[in-house]
């Protein structure tokens, strides 16, 4: 089965991405939010590329 990079609808919090990224990476979900979170408010580009996701990735 390939593996394909895609929101999640039933892993979501606000659009999906960060779901969708824990399931294709096969790690907690809560991880890669706890990442957005700390570009957010580190580099400040985490907004950025969140948008960027949620326009390029597919829902499921």
């Amino acid at each position: 089965m390939d593996k394909v990079l895609r929101r999640s609808k039933t892993n979501r919090k606000l659009a999906g991405v960060c779901g969708g990224l824990g399931e294709y990476f096969g790690i907690d979900p809560t991880l890669v939010r706890l990442a957005w979170v700390l570009l957010i408010f580190c580099a400040g580009g985490g907004i950025l590329a969140y948008i960027i996701a949620l326009i390029v990735m597919p829902e499921e």
